[in-house]
């Protein structure tokens, strides 16, 4: 398994005004899918803005989450099962999920995206 790339996904309320506000202080929509997710870029960093709830933020790291663009799933749920890292998948329209959680309880997802 090779990381590809990463970003920082940032659980927002209102995704159309949040992404009013990072661009107001000079980021740029790299992509969006509708209300689901947006990805707004700056030299080097890359965040992603989803929209959640207050119930959704109970008993995770808070409003953030980190996450690791991967070229192979199978692979890497391998190395989180051989590391005892317990683990969920799911598969969305943007791809497949890997979701665990560093020893902190901070939120950590692979993805294999189909974009």
């Amino acid at each position: 398994m090779n990381i590809k790339a990463s970003n920082v996904t940032v659980n927002v309320k209102d995704l159309d005004s949040s992404i009013s506000f990072y661009e107001s202080i000079g980021l740029t929509v790299k992509n969006r899918w509708g209300n689901y997710y947006a990805q707004l870029t700056a030299p080097d960093v890359v965040i992603g803005l989803h929209p959640t709830s207050q119930s959704n933020l109970k008993g995770n790291s808070g409003n953030t989450s980190i996450g690791f663009t991967i070229d192979d799933f199978d692979g890497a749920k391998s190395l989180l099962q051989q590391l005892s890292i317990p683990s969920s998948s799911r598969q969305e329209e943007g791809g497949e999920f890997l979701l665990f959680n560093d020893p902190d309880g901070t939120a950590l997802y692979f993805i294999k995206p189909k974009w």
